[in-house]
């Protein structure tokens, strides 16, 4: 069965950017090209007028308190090591201790490996089956030396939604700062600083139908305000916390897409969520033995994550050409490793390896869901049909 394009179910490594969003950026590569920093003339005046505008619905959109606690940032990538090497450096005559969770993203993780190369102290609490944090666990590590801890809100790989409320009530308790990664979230399920208690939380466009390279940085201004060392230098730029000319198409791309995204969000959880329950159902029924990675109950509304025993997932993606997914995290799919998510939720090197991420998003329709039903238990029943598929990284374990 050929399709005329590749289905697209691959939403949780990137968004398509909605026309709507692309509108509003367009005057800004055009007649509106100025730099928001040149203060002396017209074309300077809109372009700042424009990324402040941008910056209060930010705000706006996330329960900030002040629009100048959105610093804006290439992406949540250089936003989760501006938070933790940021805050980390600053505060270093204070403690030097930072923890995290074992099924953080690369930017976190990776940046964690760096701190420690720098002589802090990392720890990294475990999860459950589900892929959960266990707050008393984290209570019990936390010390008078701990400057930050950094919790994803959900995860980009199973869909696991954090007790971040709770996480961070335990570390405001004990007077340390809480971050998370929020770039799955946003825009997804409600996220509310405020309401939330987190200090710093991360964020980009290009997860929720804007454009790629713009991020946020959330940064608690008061109670009290949190001192950062900046990672960048030159020019001062967003009050001395980021260098660089800022990209005001983006920027404006990046408060839209949220808007359109928060407009819409009930609603469009409830429906992706029907039609993820639609998926594993027609998956359960007709691809023999399958299993689900991550929570059931906390969880994306558009995450599926699927172990097909005994099956090599990057064997069955190759057969199935008609339909755009993954395996696990884009920007760690390089590494040729099974993932460190799915061997933290218990799940052995050989299960990990037959796992699939399906990502479900604006564009997902139940025909679309169901050729997808189709095609996979075809090609999980020829995989199976010749024996079990197994790669390389499978053999002998």
């Amino acid at each position: 069965m050929a399709l005329d394009a590749p289905i697209y179910l691959d939403h949780h490594a990137t968004t398509p950017c909605d026309p709507r969003v692309l509108e509003v950026m367009l005057p800004y590569f055009g007649a509106r090209f100025g730099n928001a920093s040149s203060s002396t003339h017209r074309y300077g005046w809109e372009a700042e007028a424009a990324v402040e505008d941008a910056r209060e619905r930010l705000a706006a959109a996330i329960g900030a308190a002040d629009a100048r606690e959105i610093v804006f940032t290439s992406g949540t990538t250089e936003s989760d090591n501006l938070a933790l090497q940021g805050v980390a450096r600053a505060g270093r005559r204070r403690g030097d201790h930072v923890v995290t969770s074992a099924v953080e993203h690369p930017a976190v993780l990776d940046t964690c490996d760096a701190l420690e190369r720098d002589g802090f102290q990392v720890t990294r609490i475990g999860v459950d089956a589900g892929g959960r944090v266990d707050p008393g666990e984290l209570a019990a590590v936390l010390t008078d030396r701990t400057l930050l801890v950094s919790v994803m809100t959900a995860n980009s790989e199973v869909g696991t939604l954090q007790p971040v409320a709770e996480l961070a009530r335990i570390c405001a308790e004990r007077g340390v700062l809480f971050h998370s990664d929020a770039a799955q979230a946003v825009g997804k399920v409600p996220f509310d600083v405020k309401a939330l208690g987190v200090d710093l939380a991360s964020f980009c466009a290009h997860k929720l139908y804007g454009p790629t390279g713009v991020g946020a940085l959330y940064l608690r201004e008061r109670r009290p305000r949190i001192r950062l060392e900046p990672l960048l230098h030159g020019g001062g730029h967003e009050r001395g916390r980021r260098s660089g000319t800022l990209p005001v198409p983006l920027i404006v791309g990046f408060a839209r897409a949220v808007e359109l995204c928060l407009a819409d969000l009930e609603a469009e959880a409830a429906r992706q969520a029907a039609l993820r329950d639609r998926l594993w159902e027609g998956l359960c029924a007709g691809a023999g033995e399958v299993r689900l990675n991550g929570s059931r109950e906390h969880r994306l509304p558009g995450n599926l994550n699927i172990c097909f025993p005994g099956l090599d997932a990057d064997a069955l993606i190759s057969a199935l050409k008609d339909v755009a997914l993954s395996s696990g995290s884009a920007c760690a799919s390089a590494s040729g490793e099974p993932s460190h998510v799915l061997l933290a939720l218990g799940l052995s090197a050989a299960e990990a390896r037959s796992s699939l991420r399906f990502g479900l998003g604006r564009g997902t329709t139940a025909e679309q869901v169901d050729r997808v039903v189709v095609r996979v238990c075809e090609e999980v029943a020829a995989l199976r049909g010749a024996g079990p598929a197994i790669g390389p990284g499978i053999r002998g374990q």
